[in-house]
């Protein structure tokens, strides 16, 4: 068995929804029980990705097609995926447009999977204890809004920035793997990158999701027919997520795990549709697989 890193970045609002929701929302999307973080299915994934493979190399990698439930019972896929979590948050700023903002909790856990992969971590985890901080990436960051860089303002959120050395090992880390080999848009993250307390990430995923009313109008009058107004959430553009892929190829399936990863890298690094609206232009987006270290 064998593991590799996924990123997921969204170049269009991105809606992987539950189907009904309890609240003011008719359509929210997935998160977490526990910690409320949205997250994107990694059936969701392993779906689009199946629906961009052809030949005999795809049923050795995702398994047959279910059709006949009876002989293929026992023929599994050889690439497992987990849900894609959310790792940056885009939040709307005073300077600089946006930030990708993230915290020590979803570090930590992105730290977990790296483990299982062959790629060596930053040496070190930014530990922010103070809610009123925002640790940056860069002593320029385009987020601040003064000519010290000493403030950032992120929706209705005022934070003191501070440069921290850890928090540009990361920002560097996964720029590099977000978009390998695009320089201009790695230093856009590293300019953009912050990290906040737990508790204040907690807050802008509650509140910094995109909410949008729909309408279904009648035909013949032109009017929002009875039951067609709902409000749908989404996450907003630019949102990164994160998860693992797993290669566990089954003696039925006959393919090593080289060949599994080989197979997935030529499907990624383009844009696949995910999530639903897709008639609407929502879920458009870049997957990259990453599994060893840059050179």
């Amino acid at each position: 068995m064998s593991a590799q890193l996924i990123f997921v970045h969204a170049l269009s609002p991105l809606h992987a929804g539950i189907g009904q929701g309890v609240g003011v929302i008719d359509l929210p999307i997935a998160r977490e029980k526990s910690t409320g973080l949205p997250f994107l299915p990694g059936s969701s994934l392993k779906g689009a990705l199946r629906a961009r493979c052809s030949g005999e190399e795809c049923f050795q990698v995702f398994g047959p097609d279910t059709v006949d439930v009876a002989s293929n019972s026992n023929y599994a896929s050889s690439a497992q995926f987990s849900d894609q979590r959310l790792l940056l948050l885009p939040i709307r700023s005073l300077a600089g447009t946006f930030a990708w903002v993230t915290s020590p909790y979803v570090l930590h856990r992105l730290a977990r999977d790296i483990a299982d992969t062959k790629i060596p971590p930053p040496t070190s985890m930014p530990d922010i204890s103070d809610p009123e901080l925002c640790f940056v990436a860069t002593d320029k960051p385009k987020i601040s809004l003064n000519d010290s860089g000493s403030m950032v303002y992120l929706e209705d959120i005022d934070l003191k920035a501070v440069l921290n050395d850890a928090t540009t090992l990361w920002a560097k880390w996964i720029g590099q793997r977000v978009f390998p080999g695009e320089y201009d848009w790695q230093q856009m993250l590293l300019e953009r990158f912050c990290i906040v307390h737990d508790d204040v990430f907690n807050f802008m995923i509650d509140t910094s999701t995109e909410i949008t009313a729909r309408i279904k109008l009648r035909e013949d009058a032109k009017t929002v027919q009875d039951g067609g107004l709902w409000y749908e959430e989404a996450l907003p553009t630019e949102t990164i997520l994160s998860g693992i892929v797993l290669a566990t190829p089954t003696k039925a399936s006959n393919i090593d795990v080289d060949r599994v990863f080989n197979v997935l890298n030529g499907l990624t690094g383009k844009i696949l549709q995910l999530g639903g609206k897709a008639t609407i232009g929502r879920g458009m987006c870049r997957v990259q697989l990453t599994g060893k270290e840059l050179v």
